[in-house]
Formats: C-alpha cells, sequence, structure tokens
C-alpha cells in the first residue's frame, strides 16, 4: 500500500447527483477534497446559494461552496470519477463519461446490483473499473439537502482481480473524510451478499403494496418470503461460485430489525413514478442463477411481479394528463 503521508491529489467528479451522490460527494469536499457534481434539477438551488446539506443524528453539516455544473464538458478529465446514476439511465454514461477521461481515470460505480462495472469495463476498459457498495440510508428531501438515518459504510473492490495499491488509496480518501471503509477482496460476492437484503426489501416493499421494512417484517406471510427470497439468492451465489453462508439470512434480518420503518429506495422511486432498477437488482441475478443451474421460483414470481408494476407505471407516465375543467361561477 502507498504510505498515507503521499497520497495523490484526486481530482474527483461526481457523475449521479442524487441521494447517494450527493451525500459521498459532500462528504469528500467537506474535508477538503476537489469534488465537482454533474448535477440536473438541483443545480439551481445548490449553486444559488443553498449548497448541500446533510442532516441526520450521526451528523449535520453544510456544505456552502459547490463546484457544480450542467455538464461533464464543463468539468475536465478526473482523476476518480464516482458514479451514482440509477442503473436505468446507464445508457447515458456513454455520453457523460468521455469527457471525464484521461489514461489512467479511475471509474468506481456505487450503483446497485450486477451488471454494472461489465457495462462500464466493456465500453471504457476493465482497467479503469471499480465498484464499492453503500450500506447507508438516506433520503433527499429537497433540493440539495439529505436526510442520513445511519449507516454510511462503503465496501469496495476492484473489478475481476484483487485489490491494487490504488485500491486502497481510493480507501483511505474515503477514510479520511469520515466514511466507513474497507476493501474486499472478492468484489462479486460482496455484490451478491449485499442482493440478499436488495432482492427481498427493495421488491416487497413495491409489489407488497407500499410497505417500509418494519411493516414487511411485521406480516408474517411477507417475513416468509423475505426468507425465502434470502436462501435462493445465498444458493445462487454460491452456484455462481461466490461463497455464501446460510446464517447470512439471519444476520440480515437482524440487522433489518434495527433499522426500524425504513423505506428502501426502490419504493422512494415507485412512489415518485420513477422507474425501476428491474435488470441489475432482480433481472440480471435471475438469469445469472438460472445459468448456473441455480432454482429460483420465488425471485422469478416476484421479478414478474415487479415488471408488471413498472409497465404499468410507464404506461401512466406516457399517457397525457386530463384536460382541466374550467368551472365559473
Amino acid at each position: 500500500m502507498r504510505s498515507r503521508y503521499i497520497l495523490p491529489n484526486y481530482r474527483i467528479a461526481v457523475v449521479g447527483s442524487g441521494a447517494i451522490g450527493s451525500y459521498y460527494g459532500a462528504k469528500l469536499a467537506y474535508f477538503g477534497r476537489d469534488v465537482h457534481f454533474l448535477m440536473r434539477g438541483d443545480l439551481r438551488a445548490v449553486r444559488g446559494g443553498f449548497g448541500i446539506r446533510v442532516r441526520g443524528k450521526a451528523e449535520n453539516f453544510l456544505l456552502a461552496k459547490v463546484s457544480c455544473y450542467n455538464s461533464t464538458d464543463q468539468i475536465g478529465p478526473c482523476d476518480l470519477v464516482l458514479i451514482a446514476l440509477k442503473t436505468t439511465s446507464n445508457c447515458e454514461l456513454l455520453r457523460l463519461l468521455p469527457p471525464l477521461l484521461k489514461k489512467e481515470t479511475m471509474l468506481l460505480t456505487l450503483q446497485n446490483g450486477l451488471g454494472n462495472e461489465e457495462f462500464l469495463a466493456e465500453h471504457f476498459g476493465a482497467e479503469r473499473v471499480m465498484g464499492a457498495l453503500c450500506f447507508v440510508c438516506l433520503i433527499r428531501v429537497s433540493p440539495g439537502v439529505i436526510e442520513q438515518f445511519g449507516h454510511g459504510r462503503i465496501v469496495l473492490g476492484e473489478y475481476g482481480r484483487y485489490p491494487r495499491p490504488r485500491t486502497h488509496d481510493v480507501a483511505w480518501e474515503f477514510k479520511r473524510c469520515g466514511v466507513v471503509c474497507s476493501v474486499a477482496e472478492n468484489l462479486g460476492r460482496e455484490r451478491w451478499r449485499k442482493l440478499v437484503w436488495n432482492i427481498p426489501f427493495n421488491g416487497l416493499s413495491v409489489a407488497a403494496g407500499g410497505l417500509d421494512t418494519a411493516a414487511i417484517l411485521a406480516d408474517d406471510v411477507l417475513r416468509g418470503r423475505v426468507l425465502a427470497l434470502m436462501d435462493e439468492v445465498i444458493a445462487a451465489a454460491n452456484k455462481c461460485g461466490y461463497s455464501l453462508p446460510s446464517t447470512e439470512a439471519l444476520e440480515q434480518m437482524k440487522r433489518t430489525e434495527k433499522m426500524g420503518a425504513y423505506k428502501p429506495s426502490t419504493l422512494l422511486d415507485f412512489e415518485a413514478h420513477r422507474p425501476l432498477e428491474l435488470d441489475a437488482i432482480w433481472g440480471e441475478p435471475l438469469r445469472r442463477a438460472l445459468a448456473a443451474g441455480a432454482q429460483m421460483p420465488t425471485l422469478a414470481a416476484l421479478y414478474t411481479e415487479l415488471k408488471e408494476m413498472n409497465t404499468a407505471l410507464e404506461k401512466r407516465e406516457s399517457e397525457p394528463p386530463p384536460k382541466r375543467e374550467s368551472v365559473c361561477s
């Protein structure tokens, strides 16, 4: 590992400044890192002087001066790019990332699910690609305002290889800025480990009619579906060559019980009429599991439910709004 006293001074871009991107980017910038945010809807408020505010029991801070832009052309080449777009927008990266790249630019995806590292490797080169899993409860409550309910830990690793000196350098950058961060020996295994939680709780929060984690656990039938899904995901991970113990389900259930009434990100997307991250969180894991010979009836059923709900949502969003009637009295 490189000496902690001779760390590089990274120029960092954040692509996807929603709750995840804004939170981790703001943490880095607040502690003096050179961070540049690509923003859309929040740009006017943040640039207009409101900055990025993080609120929560564990931390409360304001990043008053924010380097934010509406185009990656305005940001220019960087050393490290944090990718926090929803996976449904991955095709936009083909346009957004090239202006940020130089020979050794690192691409660190903070996205959920499977297939994101492969997408980046295919289009921008595997040598650049790293992945991170974010264990955090965040809600973007208004432009530039992020509420944090706990955790904040990051696990990062290299795509398709063991950690390198740069892996530890990036991890130490997060640590120096108050983020609990560890390096994974096997990024693929950690992706499947997180899916043990994401697949059941993100999926059932929508499929069961808009329930938070506490409501799901309080329902015996839904609790049974959670456990069945967890067992299937663990079995699939092992079939795909990523060793996960059967006790992983119980450990994750215990952690979820301590969260209280938490709304998973998929439920927040659904309530905001945003498309679900169907492929990355449910579709791709299902395809890989079936290809490896795993039996996945519970996940297949949930995936079908979510596809139908997402199709109905997209159809509703594509319909023109009803005409307003004017009434004069």
